[in-house]
Formats: structure tokens, C-alpha cells, sequence
């Protein structure tokens, strides 16, 4: 594999775990919010990564094989908590309101997650970089 297809591989790793943390963020950030239907209810968002492996494809106008994209972002579809709160102004005529189904804990370790494959993507290229230093400099001699 040349240098050249180290960093784009890498590169579109990157960009896919950065979309991965911010999810996480934002599910963490909506984590507490409540709703007066379970239809308005903030449900957990997930990436869904693709790879590219087979098939040259155009990315940032340059044609590569090989990397990941996020191909979508989905709802997860786990239901969400009922809450009995009838002194809350949006509660329903039953006195419930909803609140999201985001676990908190499992979006910490799925933010250590992507931080790790977002440092190891950072190493990548670094050594990628070094290497090709490296090249440069037996050239001179």
C-alpha cells in the first residue's frame, strides 16, 4: 500500500470517528431532556460506518480505494423511559412524560471507543509521515 493511500485511509477514519464522538455528544447532551409523547421523545443516535474496499470511489474530488465513510446516521430503537411526573407542565393526561432512551454509561465507553480508533487513525498517519522522512532522507545520501 503507497504512503499516498496511508493517508486517505487513515484520513477517512478520522472524519468517521469524529462524526462518531459528536453523535455521542450530542446523545449525552440530550440524555435528561423529557417530552409529553413518546413520539417527541429524543431517541439515541447511531453512525453507521461502510467501508470502501472493492471499488474506486470519488472522495474530497479525488478518486481512492480503500477507507470508511458514514453512509448514515440511524435512531436507536430501544423504547424510551415513562416517567410518572403529573406536576410536570408537559406531562400527558395520565401524568407521564418520556425520557430518552440514551444509557449514559454505554455512551461514555462508546466515546472512549472512538476517542482510541481516532488516536490510533492520528498514529497512523504520524508514522506514515515519519516514514516517508525517513525515505527522503536515504535519497540524499
Amino acid at each position: 500500500m503507497s504512503l499516498e493511500k496511508n493517508f486517505h485511509v487513515a484520513s477517512t477514519a478520522l472524519a468517521a470517528q469524529m462524526v462518531r464522538l459528536n453523535t455521542v455528544a450530542t446523545n449525552i447532551a440530550n440524555a435528561g431532556v423529557v417530552a409529553g409523547t413518546e413520539a417527541e421523545a429524543f431517541r439515541a443516535r447511531r453512525p453507521v460506518f461502510e467501508s470502501i474496499l472493492s471499488d474506486a470511489s470519488q472522495i474530497y474530488g479525488s478518486e481512492y480505494e480503500g477507507g470508511v465513510i458514514v453512509s448514515d446516521v440511524i435512531e436507536d430503537e430501544s423504547p424510551v423511559k415513562k416517567i410518572h411526573q403529573p406536576w410536570n407542565e408537559i406531562a400527558d393526561q395520565d401524568g407521564y412524560v418520556y425520557a430518552s432512551n440514551v444509557n449514559e454509561v454505554e455512551e461514555m465507553v462508546e466515546m472512549l471507543s472512538a476517542a482510541r480508533s481516532y488516536e490510533n487513525n492520528v498514529q497512523v498517519i504520524a508514522t506514515s509521515k515519519e516514514l516517508t522522512l525517513r525515505t527522503l532522507d536515504l535519497t540524499k545520501a
